[in-house]
């Protein structure tokens, strides 16, 4: 069920309906329903990987329980293992098994030896990823003494299980969802008047940006040996446009849909192509991820402490581990690899705490070093964008060659759904409401609200790109 389609249209207010007129007295009736509409969600998709998920939430249940109730902590720690264990390896086997066989085989082809090639037909339960990042949260929080187990497996299956956010995220933390759970909770009307007020910018986000940017995206890589500069440098800043649209208005309906059911999930984009460096764009872009691994994988290794070697070491580890987590394939490893190359000169130097603040943040416009630098940021997002969206590393690193070789600049006609400058003006729109709102959590906030949900929503009824609905990227992962 994709936030895009009718079908949600459909769903969500029915859900809204049920869950605050007729449930309203009950946090035990609406954590039921929640939990059911949750799996009638994702089984949506394929309802066999319901069992997978269950099974995922109950192995946790049992083993928060348990290990709030050793106080030896070898047991503790055997215990946190088999949570790791059974979710990594869930995943590791869904997402990776025929990734690491393909390589193993690919190996020894270099080294003259042939192998049996026994790969599995494998479907990727969507989610995968994102609900397992959300349990492990859980027992780790309670190994480390941060967070109480809950005693209702009701309340934590519909933690774990939550649709809004269950198939692309946020990744929440327990510490923050879960004890919401618990709360009775009051209907808001301001904060449902800001969720769906959410729901229509991630909207505007998708089918107005991101799926408007698709059918380029999908002609310039598909066909990026008989186009020009130009072209693949437009490819190139479209699919980061495509990306974020997709994923920040995934997040932003997110958001939005689980505040009309008076949940607060974490912000996950704070306008990340406004940054200054890099170190600043990965304190902008897919919040929940990159906090996650900061707090889970990187501080536990030492973080920035200790000599450089291991600062650097760290460093390679987390973003290689995040490009794979993006994907079983050797270019979302690459694209780890060079994000962690743009942030090596930032770490080394010491600046990598340096631009905490918002740019322009009491001013309209930029200065020159702020543009200077906001470009120079954007431009190394996009080189690495190239490796996230091409096929295979070597089609990527063709694609930048060509790119930087061919260097002929001509407007060249792509027989799309919309022409090049449409598509650019939109963008451009974009990025000005964005600069102009950057201060707030989404556009309808400040002065001329309605008037700017009116603009919006012409745009997304007039510009949107519906006669193919396209998957939110993210999904994949």
């Amino acid at each position: 069920m994709l936030f895009n389609s009718f079908e949600y249209l459909f769903f969500l207010p029915r859900v809204f309906m049920i869950y605050w007129f007729l449930l309203k007295n009950t946090v035990k009736g609406q954590n039921i329903f929640v939990l059911l509409v949750s799996y009638l969600f994702y089984g949506w998709w394929d309802w066999r990987f319901l069992v997978l998920i269950a099974f995922s939430t109950l192995v946790d249940y049992v083993v928060g329980l348990k290990m709030s109730r050793e106080h030896s902590q070898t047991r503790k720690k055997g215990l946190l293992f088999v949570s790791l264990t059974i979710n990594l390896g869930l995943l590791g086997f869904f997402k990776y098994y025929n990734f690491f066989v393909d390589s193993w085989i690919s190996a020894f082809d270099t080294l003259g030896v042939s192998m049996h090639k026994s790969t599995l037909d494998i479907i990727l339960p969507v989610g995968i990823s994102f609900y397992t990042f959300q349990t492990l949260s859980y027992t780790i929080d309670i190994y480390r003494g941060k967070l109480r187990p809950t005693s209702s497996l009701i309340n934590f299956a519909a933690y774990v299980s939550f649709f809004p956010q269950l198939v692309a995220g946020p990744i929440e933390r327990a510490t923050n969802l879960l004890p919401q759970f618990t709360k009775k909770r009051v209907f808001n009307e301001e904060k449902a008047i800001s969720g769906v007020n959410l729901i229509i910018w991630g909207l505007f986000q998708k089918v107005v940006i991101a799926d408007s940017c698709a059918p380029y995206v999908n002609a310039i890589f598909g066909g990026y040996q008989e186009v020009n500069s130009l072209s693949l440098a437009l490819g190139a800043v479209y699919f980061a446009f495509q990306i974020y649209g997709d994923f920040a208005g995934y997040s932003n309906i997110a958001i939005g849909s689980a505040r009309l059911l008076g949940f607060d999930l974490m912000r996950n984009f704070n306008y990340p192509y406004f940054s200054r460096d890099m170190a600043e764009f990965w304190r902008r872009w897919h919040i929940s991820l990159s906090t996650w691994f900061r707090d889970y994988v990187y501080i536990p290794l030492g973080g920035s402490r200790g000599t450089k070697a291991n600062q650097l070491r760290n460093v390679l580890i987390i973003f290689l581990v995040s490009g794979l987590w993006h994907g079983a394939n050797w270019t979302f490893v690459f694209w780890g690899a060079l994000h962690a190359l743009f942030f090596i000169p930032i770490l080394l130097s010491k600046s990598n705490r340096k631009n905490l603040d918002q740019v322009a943040y009491n001013t309209i416009l930029p200065n020159f070093k702020e543009i200077l630098q906001m470009i120079c940021t954007f431009i190394l997002a996009c080189i690495a964008w190239v490796f996230f969206r091409a096929d295979e590393v070597k089609i990527a690193g063709r694609y930048l060659y060509r790119l930087f070789t061919d260097l002929t600049f001509d407007i060249e006609f792509i027989s799309n759904d919309r022409y090049t400058v449409e598509l650019l003006l939109l963008i451009a729109i974009f990025i000005i409401i964005e600069w102009v709102h950057k201060r707030y959590e989404h556009p309808f906030q400040g002065k001329w609200k309605f008037v700017k949900l009116a603009f919006i929503l012409l745009l997304i009824f007039t510009q949107g790109a519906y006669s193919n609905p396209n998957d939110f990227i993210y999904f994949q992962f």
